[in-house]
């Protein structure tokens, strides 16, 4: 009876945050913390977590289907993780090797239109996790109703690290001048990049921090980021939508803060040209003498006090700023 009280009570929640929801990012970016602890404290061994947590991936791809999400990149292998003892390593090869191969035959798969990308330094994974990459890759080329990206063997430092040098060495070698190195220079020697830049960053563990992930196509983005403290495996639908609350929330704390810029900006340029024209206007009053020898007024000009800051455009700025500040916030 009591469980199923808690499941009719997180139904209604999940219903709830969906109707709050109306702004979804297009590309989330998840850092999947916490599959050994769970493993750990379940009494497992850490190969059993890293299975669980797969099946939470799977979970994850169906929420963002349903939400309108274009683009998922899931960090799945760091290059830190290749210090981890090849007691543990192994399985979590031979785990990547079998969920991407299945995954690339799976018929929902071509269905919801996925195609799978790999980022990261993929050559220094064992050949066998390289040949299902490349299945992956090859199988789901033609869908592009949505994109998964999976970052494996992959540092965000030495990601910008590689495309600095190479850049450094275009240049040596004459084939671009330094003041000709932008953007869009540096995105094409970045791995094979995420089609978008990042939207929202999630962290499931605990852990406070974004690990070196994605840091030109997050940080570069200011991506809203969410923290939460369950286990990957753990980590719930319900947990999914509080993250795209929370996107949303940021989003709109953007918005207020840009039309509050924007009035401030029109109401400095009104300031501003004010009081050029009262000054011009007394240069004109010196030099343009009345008939009957009086000066020429304020009024007379057509800068009197009614036209300073506070009246005539200067109210359209007023309520810039006062729709900013009736905007809805984050709850």
């Amino acid at each position: 009876m009591w469980q199923r009280l808690r499941g009719l009570a997180g139904r209604v929640y999940r219903r709830h945050l969906r109707r709050e929801i109306d702004d979804v990012p297009d590309h989330v970016a998840v850092i999947q913390d916490g599959n050994r602890r769970y493993a750990r404290e379940q009494g497992d061994d850490a190969p059993d977590g890293h299975r669980a947590g797969a099946d939470t991936t799977e979970r994850v791809l169906d929420w963002c289907a349903d939400l309108g999400v274009s683009e998922l990149t899931l960090y799945a292998f760091s290059t830190e993780n290749f210090e981890r003892p090849d007691e543990e390593l192994e399985p979590l090869f031979d785990l990547l090797e079998h969920k991407l191969r299945e995954f690339a035959d799976a018929d929902r798969v071509h269905e919801d239109g996925v195609r799978v990308r790999a980022i990261g330094d993929v050559p220094r994974l064992p050949p066998r996790v390289r040949d299902a990459v490349d299945y992956a890759e090859r199988r789901t080329a033609g869908n592009d109703r949505f994109t998964l990206n999976v970052a494996l063997a992959y540092g965000g430092r030495t990601e910008l690290l590689d495309a600095a040098r190479a850049i450094a060495r275009d240049v040596d070698d004459g084939e671009m001048a330094p003041e000709d190195v932008d953007v869009e220079t540096v995105e094409e020697r970045l791995y094979d990049r995420p089609i978008r830049d990042v939207d929202l960053i999630v962290r499931t563990g605990g852990d406070e921090r974004t690990s070196n992930f994605l840091p030109w196509h997050a940080n570069g983005n200011e991506a809203a980021v969410y923290f939460c403290a369950p286990y990957w495996p753990e980590f719930s639908e319900a947990d999914f939508l509080r993250a795209i609350r929370t996107y949303e929330s940021r989003e709109e704390s953007w918005q207020r803060a840009r039309a509050e810029r924007a009035a401030a900006l029109v109401r400095a340029l009104a300031e501003v040209e004010f009081a050029e024209a009262r000054a011009a206007a007394s240069r004109l009053r010196e030099r343009v003498p009345r008939p009957d020898g009086s000066d020429l007024s304020d009024d007379a000009l057509g800068i009197g006090d009614g036209d300073a800051v506070g009246s005539g455009d200067a109210d359209s700025a007023g309520r810039v700023d006062g729709d900013a500040q009736d905007s809805p916030g984050a709850d």
